[in-house]
């Protein structure tokens, strides 16, 4: 049996869905700013967590653009997280001095996303690269993964910086990043296949377990 074409009315009616997906997508990313620019101002760093969760779970669960599946959201009670862990904030210079490389890595749905590498983080657990968004506009973008990963949180890492869509900590002063992460979270490909993301590079592992930010599992 063969597919009858679509006709005019039924396209117009997709353009006019498509058209609305925008705008949709436009005041999400505005109110995911706005939740980053309250932490950036806030002087209490747990407060302004608390208020972060509460703003997430209000776009998850309700916003036309959330990454939950129909299903999902029909059931959402919140995301989950571990408790707030002061120990894991930190305020570090960027070591520009490495080499700059530029490659390609595979998102979750096999699609090519171009990288630059222009820096490096030291912490007291580790090192992480932090990288360059190579499209238009660009961004910081900082994934990772550990310990926790493929168990306790989601195996392709998590997020702590992605300043294309917004989630940007801050810096204390010029030639830093802010990085707490308890604002560690997963990427949208975690709660649907649909989404396409980019994973952490090898480069990105962290032999131990961060325990903050988002979780997969109580």
């Amino acid at each position: 049996m063969t597919q009858e074409p679509e006709t005019t009315d039924q396209n117009s009616g997709r353009q006019q869905a498509d058209q609305a997906s925008w705008l949709s997508l436009l005041d999400w990313r505005r109110r995911v700013s706005k939740l980053y620019e309250e932490v950036r101002s806030s002087a209490d760093p747990q407060a302004a967590h608390a208020a972060w969760r509460t703003g997430r779970d209000a776009l998850f669960g309700g916003h036309a653009q959330s990454p939950l599946t129909p299903e999902a959201r029909a059931t959402f009670t919140g995301l989950l997280y571990w408790p707030y862990d002061p120990g894991l904030v930190f305020s570090v210079p960027v070591d520009t001095g490495v080499a700059p490389e530029r490659f390609v890595v595979q998102t979750s749905a096999g699609h090519d996303m171009p990288l630059s590498r222009f820096g490096r983080v030291t912490l007291p657990f580790g090192t992480l690269d932090v990288y360059w968004i190579d499209v238009y506009g660009g961004g910081v973008f900082l994934p990772l993964r550990d310990a926790t990963s493929g168990h306790e949180s989601y195996g392709g890492g998590r997020y702590l910086l992605d300043t294309v869509k917004s989630a940007d900590l801050g810096s204390r002063q010029s030639g830093e990043l802010t990085l707490d992460f308890n604002f560690a979270y997963h990427p949208s490909c975690f709660y649907d296949h649909r989404w396409s993301c980019p994973l952490a590079p090898p480069a990105n592992v962290l032999k131990v377990r961060i325990e903050a930010g988002e979780r997969a599992i109580p």
